[in-house]
């Protein structure tokens, strides 16, 4: 029993130095993941003006410039981010006397594509995806129903932002 647990502390000795914070400031001359984020332009997302689907796309636009930069603007860009994204809504549960749902999902399909600017070339491209379901409080309530539309919306938006800004964390630190 003593050897087992002496074995375990040394593996656990030798690895203790193998953890390196993601977005810890480097000690020799290389930027920190931080400052490589803020040189990422996130552009435009095109979609109709006016539309449910432009509001979403500013809501990940900002969400994502905030993840970033931590501001509306970062550093002169290295990178451009461009996204696509299409959206779905399904109802998951009908009530038995009324027909009507009780219970829908809300769900963004995002491509997303990294170019550095020096070269123009293309070096990640990669997708992400978010699902949330929301309840509808009672048939008659049309607004509580909207509400509780924008709401996984939202929810959806932030969930994209995360998982890009979370991809482009990785992406810079693996330096791949």
């Amino acid at each position: 029993m003593a050897a087992r647990l002496i074995v375990v502390a040394a593996l656990a000795a030798l690895t203790a130095g193998c953890f390196h914070p993601l977005y810890a400031e480097h000690t020799d001359s290389t930027p920190a993941v931080r400052e490589k984020l803020m040189g990422v332009e996130v552009l435009p997302i095109d979609k109709p003006n006016a539309s449910r689907d432009a509001r979403i796309g500013v809501a990940i636009r900002n969400a994502l410039a905030f993840k970033l930069y931590g501001g509306p603007t970062g550093m002169p860009p290295t990178h451009k981010l461009s996204i696509k994204f299409t959206t779905s809504r399904s109802s998951l549960i009908l009530d038995p006397l009324t027909a009507l749902p009780a219970n829908e999902s809300y769900g963004i399909d995002a491509q997303y594509q990294l170019t550095e600017v020096a070269t123009g070339k293309v070096v990640l491209s990669a997708s992400t995806f978010a699902r949330n379901s929301y309840d509808i409080p009672g048939q008659l309530q049309r607004f509580a129903r909207a509400r509780a539309y924008r709401d996984a919306e939202d929810r959806a938006a932030q969930e994209i932002a995360d998982n890009i800004n979370t991809r482009l964390a990785g992406f810079f630190y693996s330096g791949m």
